[in-house]
């Protein structure tokens, strides 16, 4: 009982840390756009890390929940008039409902499911990208939804996704059922034995990634306003997601949040103005953790014997 109310209060504070952070820097770095694309690739590399750091299984096509929740949401805000939160949880729920059709997918394992999943966000995107498509989604031509643009509304909006895509991943490294997930990983045999319903947690922890993919795409629609689908579905934003938070370490709650804050940072500082140096000193970093940090930086931490979640 103590280790979990340490736990809990570790896990506020890491929530509290966030909030504040992310409240105060626009008053201290002006350039309020870098800072939500910070926080969009934090909520994305923790979202992932939902699937991946506690079941194993590897989204590749992890892209196509957020392209999904940007269009759904876009779709929603041009032909409804709802207002523009609702639409973002729509593009939520139609990440969810992807997800639901994409859930066989969890039959496959390693390699084959990785595939299977790019392979179904590309079917995403050239549906939604078809000319025959184009009153519904733009086709190639793009989408535009300049009306309810409000950049800070839309950065308080990514703020909150990301505390809540956060504040479930420390409930999944906190709770039973996060210890039923890390048993399942460990070794699904025993885990089954034990009493966990695999296929069952497999798929409510997908759906809930899935669902925050949406989320965070909804709300990247709402602050860009106007995006083609190569912007929203482009591989970049996976494999981005996938290394931020295999650098900080996945299976934890602060892995993902470090390794994207740390690693964004290096790209808006010198990725933007001399993309060739960043490539190269990207790629020996890739190279370095796999080395020497397989555990992402998390393990340093450990290391040294300090708390982390």
């Amino acid at each position: 009982m103590r280790n979990a109310t340490g736990g809990t209060r570790y896990a506020v504070a890491v929530l509290a840390t966030l909030a504040v952070a992310f409240v105060a820097l626009p008053q201290v770095y002006g350039n309020q756009s870098v800072l939500f694309t910070m926080m969009t690739y934090m909520a994305l590399a923790q979202g992932l890390n939902l699937v991946y750091g506690f079941t194993g299984y590897l989204p590749f096509g992890y892209v196509g929940f957020f392209g999904t929740g940007a269009y759904a949401c876009s779709i929603l805000v041009t032909f409804t008039g709802l207002p523009v939160l609702l639409c973002v949880i729509g593009g939520g729920l139609a990440a969810l409902l992807i997800g639901l059709i994409l859930g066989p997918l969890l039959r496959l394992s390693g390699a084959y499911f990785s595939i299977a999943n790019l392979a179904a966000s590309q079917i995403i995107y050239y549906v939604v990208s078809n000319e025959a498509l184009k009153p519904l989604t733009g086709g190639p031509y793009g989408i535009k939804i300049d009306q309810v643009f409000a950049p800070t509304a839309s950065y308080a909006a990514m703020l909150v996704v990301l505390l809540l895509t956060t504040a479930l991943a420390a409930y999944f490294r906190l709770s039973r059922f996060g210890l039923g997930l890390r048993a399942m990983h460990q070794n699904p045999i025993s885990a089954a034995v034990a009493g966990v319903n695999i296929v069952r947690a497999r798929l409510v922890v997908w759906l809930v990634s899935a669902t925050v993919a949406g989320l965070i795409g909804g709300v990247y629609a709402w602050n860009l306003s106007v995006f083609y689908p190569d912007a929203v579905f482009t591989l970049e934003i996976s494999v981005f997601a996938i290394v931020f938070a295999l650098f900080g370490g996945v299976g934890t709650v602060i892995g993902p949040l470090l390794g994207a804050g740390l690693l964004y940072t290096f790209y808006a500082a010198i990725g933007v103005s001399t993309p060739q140096y960043f490539q190269l000193l990207y790629g020996s970093l890739i190279v370095f953790l796999v080395l020497f940090l397989p555990n992402g930086l998390v393990s340093l931490l450990v290391r040294r014997k300090l708390h982390v979640l």
